[in-house]
């Protein structure tokens, strides 16, 4: 069974840092590029960072040189380090993997909302107040 357990959402105020995890199992790690997504209330899922299994990294314009996403092949897990939050990053995170990476540089570089996506994770809340 396909897996996507993501963890690491919270509350913080606005400067802190938050640190997201996603545990994948279920399919073959190295062959999937992985990333989050995001949801603010009544906006449209966008795309955030995503990781390929050749290291390449894509961040959306609003996160970057905040947010670094990281892959730890030996447990199946992609993390984003989230920090100098902004109330901006309030939204649902989710976690997505797809065989094809040039979905993730779509969904991220272009902020739609992921259609591509072979496997979900089920969100995890984050509110940045300021």
């Amino acid at each position: 069974e396909v897996q996507l357990q993501a963890s690491g959402g919270g509350s913080v105020q606005a400067g802190g840092s938050l640190r997201l995890s996603c545990a994948a199992s279920g399919f073959t790690f190295d062959d999937y590029a992985i990333g989050w997504l995001r949801q603010a209330p009544g906006k449209e899922r966008e795309g955030v960072s995503s990781i390929s299994s050749d290291g390449t990294t894509h961040y959306a314009d609003s996160v970057k040189g905040r947010f670094t996403i990281s892959s730890d092949n030996a447990k199946n897990t992609v993390s984003l380090q989230m920090n100098s939050l902004k109330p901006e990053d309030t939204a649902v995170y989710y976690c997505a993997a797809t065989a094809l990476s040039e979905e993730w540089a779509i969904a991220v570089l272009t902020r739609t909302p992921g259609y591509g996506m072979d496997y979900w994770g089920k969100g995890t809340q984050v509110t940045v107040s300021s």
